[in-house]
């Protein structure tokens, strides 16, 4: 809409899918960011009232005594990842460029693993099940990466080292031709589960989501700027611009959330806000060929996923665990811990660890 009236009204508007026009680019961004938090806040209290009526989280984890630690939580309201879900769309509609295939898939993803998060919410809190079981939710969650991971596959082949793993270090890149569709679904399903495995206590997921967003905003928009990626020797694609409209739109809702999340919780996030956010970072990296960035800039969300897996092989291979719990955020909290301080600790990690991704783009 904002793209369709500056187009409109102003002679100088290069198009925003070429990536090389940054005056009206910059100030999308900014506006999307803003408008998403608006919505965000203001709409906050009625989705929480109605999310109270119907959907409120049930604490029943594997671990006794973990659902003692987090008896407090039980019955607040759960799946507020609806209306960060909502005002990211809302927000990406009126400020990004439609007519750019990136937006668009990014939209889809964000839909996509919304609705599969959501479902798995429904069936937790509606249910005495916890959730879609393991396989279910990755089937579901595979199947609908590879159909995206097919259309960015066709989008990239246009792009100079569009199909390229390109490794920090010297900025070679390793051709992956039709392997990048399998590899496109990893990363995403991967990302979006790593978020999900994040989102246990008050305000964490969301936090680290808003430095990670920032990085991926900022990424984004060099990517699709000609003369600043030749600059910092990084693949230009073009049109990548505009997913920092995206990646605005999403910092500025999960702010707004975190008006509501942070502790104690009015709301939780669930399966409908960290699957979608973590999907759309990995489908960011994947567009904009910094996955390798991805581990740097989602470092906490890496830390917690190797913490369940460590944990797990561990325990299978030797009987003994490695950690009072996992993911990584519950062995602090059995150690008697304050919540907040762990989670302020943790964004503390996310927000350097997103400095550093970004300040790494000069290292040739």
């Amino acid at each position: 809409m904002l793209v369709w009236i500056l187009q409109q009204y102003s002679s100088t508007f290069a198009g925003a899918s070429t990536g090389d026009s940054t005056v009206f680019l910059t100030a999308r961004i900014a506006t999307a960011a803003l408008t998403s938090f608006v919505i965000s806040v203001f709409c906050g209290p009625l989705a929480i009232r109605f999310l109270n009526s119907r959907f409120r989280e049930r604490i029943d984890s594997a671990s006794a005594r973990l659902n003692e630690l987090h008896a407090s939580k039980s019955n607040t309201p759960t799946m507020g990842g609806l209306f960060i879900v909502a005002a990211i769309v809302v927000s990406a509609v009126c400020c990004a460029d439609l007519s750019n295939r990136y937006v668009i898939q990014a939209l889809l993803v964000v839909c996509g693993f919304g609705c599969l998060g959501a479902m798995d919410d429904w069936i937790k809190v509606s249910t005495r099940r916890r959730g879609l079981s393991i396989s279910q939710k990755f089937t579901a969650q595979m199947l609908f990466a590879i159909a995206i991971a097919s259309w960015l596959y066709l989008v990239q082949t246009s792009q100079q080292q569009g199909l390229e793993l390109i490794f920090p270090i010297g900025r070679r890149g390793l051709y992956l031709g039709s392997v990048f569709v399998a590899w496109a679904a990893l990363v995403m399903v991967g990302s979006s589960n790593g978020v999900n495995l994040t989102d246990g206590l008050d305000g964490l997921a969301g936090g680290c989501l808003v430095f990670a967003g920032l990085a991926f905003a900022v990424l984004s928009y060099l990517s699709g700027h000609r003369l600043m990626a030749e600059y910092l020797s990084i693949p230009h694609m073009v049109g990548a611009g505009e997913l920092g409209v995206l990646f605005a739109s999403m910092v500025g809702a999960v702010l707004g959330f975190l008006w509501y999340n942070c502790h104690p919780a009015d709301v939780f996030m669930g399966d409908c806000g960290s699957l979608p956010t973590g999907a759309l970072l990995g489908y960011g990296a994947l567009v904009t060929r910094q996955e390798a960035l991805l581990v740097v800039v989602g470092g906490v969300f890496v830390i917690e996923t190797l913490s369940v897996i460590l944990q797990v092989a561990s325990f299978r291979l030797t009987g003994k665990r490695i950690l009072a719990c996992s993911p990584l955020h519950n062995h602090f909290v059995f150690r008697g811990h304050s919540e907040t301080k762990i989670v302020v600790r943790f964004w503390i990690g996310s927000a350097l660890l997103a400095l550093l991704a970004v300040a790494s783009l000069k290292i040739k």
